[in-house]
């Protein structure tokens, strides 16, 4: 098996190629994140074949380079998991504001979209083969102070739903997992209650599932599908006044918090 994860340097991308180690400990994974020396560490706590591919998924020709380095060195992924994403406050009309909002954009979809396309076309003709999209259960409803990520996550849920469908009867399956609260450096900072927080080995398991199973879409925790469906049908007169006063995420833009 041959795994490719980005965001893989901590977090969910960490815990993911931890669990694929786990399962299988002959798999080739390779490691796509910005931060050298922390994707060292976590190939060093993988052993076996590992792959460090250091680009910022924001680098479109960059993650394409890594991507045909991983192909000439270990063949075409069966699985591809764009993990990669950040967050942090955003307030339409705050100074500096606008570039955060667009970074998070960028990062969390385009991201997507380009770490797809390096590695689709020689995808194809593998059966079985697995694109993984990481959205959240923050792109079902708008959350106030967390506009951009909300906004990336809906447009993360609705891009791989589309592609789905148009690789319906190819050789590539699309999984969207959707994590509620997880235990992770991107949760600790949060200044608000995280019900059903769940510790990120266990979400990874849960997650490596169904990628296996290839589910077209599914919330981690399941705890979380419930309040996801719940969201979707509450009519918006009760869903603003339940969230008008909720505490928000601090802005990235003051300096108090920055994406991971």
């Amino acid at each position: 098996m041959r795994v490719v994860i980005t965001g893989a340097s901590s977090g969910i991308g960490e815990a993911l190629a931890l669990e694929y180690r786990r399962r299988d400990p002959q798999a080739v994974i390779g490691l796509i994140a910005r931060r050298e020396a922390s994707l060292a560490r976590v190939a060093s706590a993988l052993g076996g074949p590992v792959h460090c591919l250091c680009a910022d998924v924001g680098d479109r020709a960059a993650l394409a380079a890594v991507a045909q380095r991983f192909v000439d060195a270990a063949g075409v992924p069966d699985i591809v998991i764009a993990n990669a994403g950040i967050s942090g406050g955003t307030r339409t009309g705050e100074p500096g504001d606008g570039e955060v909002f667009e970074r998070i954009v960028q990062t969390n979809v385009m991201g997507l979209v380009d770490t797809f396309a390096a590695f689709l076309p020689l995808m194809r003709e593998a059966r079985g083969a697995r694109l993984v999209g990481i959205a959240s259960v923050a792109g079902v409803r708008g959350l106030p102070g967390a506009g951009g990520y909300s906004a990336s996550k809906a447009a993360a849920i609705a891009y791989l739903e589309s592609l789905r469908v148009e690789l319906r009867g190819s050789g590539v399956r699309v999984v969207t997992i959707a994590p509620g609260f997880i235990r992770t450096p991107m949760t600790a900072s949060n200044p608000y209650p995280m019900p059903f927080l769940t510790d990120v080995d266990v979400f990874a398991a849960r997650a490596c599932d169904a990628i296996a199973a290839g589910r077209s879409f599914v919330v981690i925790p399941w705890q979380m599908a419930w309040v996801a469906r719940l969201l979707r049908v509450l009519p918006d007169g009760l869903f603003d006044r339940a969230f008008a006063r909720a505490p928000r995420k601090a802005r990235v833009a003051t300096g108090s918090s920055e994406p991971r």
